[in-house]
């Protein structure tokens, strides 16, 4: 993986300010990301000093230098689910079809809920309906259904994070027949204790290659001392049955160790939340010689970007 010279790309000087609520804000971070025609575009988490979050969308000619909008998302429905809502969180951008569903995560007086929202032109968004009965996170669709279900990739979470939140040891399959209700099919991947990943979760939506579903994740590593350390990894799904893993890296792909990944409001955190492929062949692969351009919250506070090819990638996922 190769940060950008000029990381972060995105901080919170780059901000407008929207009053009231928008004025001088204390950070953005994790964005889903998508290519919208031949535009680059990134949903953005942003947090006010009242540690309040927004999503803000903004669209780039090359991934890199971004416009941001000065208008808060506003997915139209949601004022009518029962109870407070405090957050919505953590993007991830699908194109099914013709239609782009963005789920995310909610903080409800319940817990945590995979909220799912669709618009088609990034202006106006649909809120769908909260997509999860459990504790849940990272939830991430796939881009086409499979034997007339859709498919998503979700992390329950079941693990308390010494003075932090509840997370999650394994990534799980879900499948619905209408995006609303979901059932489990398994656990597609688990932590591994004692190393660099012992709590995971998806990352960016799985990107289809003729070698498998490459799925970029996101592991922490809790037994330090002082720290959650979160790192990036990458695996390998089987095209027709994503529940078997066909290779998943040893290794790291990305790890904090610039400044602005160490020192943040959370420290020592590269979050992967979003990709974009360049290029895909007539069969809707991925090419092997494509870039592709990663987003990814730095120690939650700023946006980075790394770039790799997905022959680079699918190197990395067979490295045991």
């Amino acid at each position: 993986m190769e940060r950008y010279k000029n990381n972060p790309i995105i901080t919170r000087k780059n901000i407008p300010a929207i009053p009231p609520h928008l004025v001088d804000v204390s950070s953005v971070f994790n964005p889903g990301a998508i290519k919208f025609g031949d535009k680059y575009l990134l949903m953005l988490r942003v947090q006010n000093r009242g540690r309040e979050t927004f999503l803000l969308t903004a669209q780039s000619d090359n991934g890199i230098h971004f416009h941001i909008y000065n208008k808060p998302v506003h997915f139209k429905g949601i004022e009518n689910v029962p109870g407070k809502i405090y957050h919505c969180y953590d993007p991830r951008i699908t194109k099914i079809d013709n239609i782009y569903c963005i789920m995310f995560a909610m903080d409800l007086d319940s817990g945590c809920r995979l909220g799912l929202a669709q618009t088609v032109d990034f202006e106006n968004f649909e809120f769908m309906g909260i997509v999860s009965e459990d504790d849940n996170r990272n939830g991430v669709l796939f881009p086409e259904k499979m034997n007339g279900k859709y498919l998503r990739l979700d992390r329950p979470n079941k693990v308390q994070l010494q003075d932090g939140p509840t997370s999650g040891s394994a990534i799980c399959l879900s499948e619905s027949d209408n995006l609303l209700h979901w059932q489990t099919v398994g656990v597609v991947a688990s932590g591994r204790f004692h190393y660099w990943d012992e709590l995971i979760g998806a990352g960016p939506p799985p990107i289809k290659t003729e070698q498998g579903w490459l799925q970029i994740y996101h592991g922490v590593a809790t037994h330090f001392g002082s720290s959650n350390i979160y790192q990036a990894g990458v695996m390998l799904l089987d095209l027709e049955n994503p529940l078997k893993v066909i290779s998943r890296s040893r290794y790291n792909i990305l790890e904090p160790r610039e400044m602005y990944e160490l020192v943040g409001q959370v420290p020592n955190v590269v979050f992967p939340s979003g990709a974009i492929v360049n290029e895909f062949d007539a069969k809707g692969f991925a090419k092997l010689e494509s870039r592709i351009f990663i987003y990814y919250g730095a120690a939650d506070t700023c946006v980075g970007l790394a770039i790799s090819t997905i022959k680079t990638l699918l190197k990395l996922a067979m490295t045991e």
